[in-house]
């Protein structure tokens, strides 16, 4: 199975100047849990409702101005389309993460995997050892 099978498809990012406030109404209203960051057209970082949480309403800095900036984990780790399943699931295994973005040929993002994505498509076992992996303390 290809990743493109299982991924969420139109993923949109923000830009690193877009407030965490107005982040937070769009993993509301999409009922997702990360947004990837963007600039000059290309992705930088990704904000999570962890990153928002830990990052910005508990930091001793926090104030209502803050930005994807000064919340999100930099850099980008992403699989392509047309990779098998297994290795997208081993990428995110490896790196202890639950979303993974999802490119093209042309390096364009075109969806997003998660590990409720793997729990739909992948059998009993792998989900399980997934789920084990990612969840681990870094």
């Amino acid at each position: 199975m290809k990743v493109k099978d299982v991924m969420h498809k139109g993923v949109d990012w923000v830009s690193p100047d877009t407030p965490i406030t107005e982040i937070a109404k769009l993993m509301q209203g999409h009922d997702i849990g990360c947004i990837p960051i963007g600039e000059d057209d290309q992705l930088i970082g990704m904000v999570t409702d962890r990153d928002i949480v830990c990052k910005g309403l508990a930091s001793k800095s926090f104030n209502a101005r803050m930005t994807a900036r000064d919340v999100m984990t930099e850099g980008i780790h992403c699989c392509r389309e047309e990779d098998d399943l297994a290795k997208a699931i081993h990428h995110m295994e490896t790196l202890k993460i639950r979303r993974l973005p999802v490119i093209n040929k042309s390096k364009r993002m075109v969806g997003m995997i998660s590990l409720g994505d793997v729990g739909q498509f992948a059998t009993a076992d792998v989900v399980s050892q997934c789920v084990k992996s990612v969840s681990a303390h870094h």
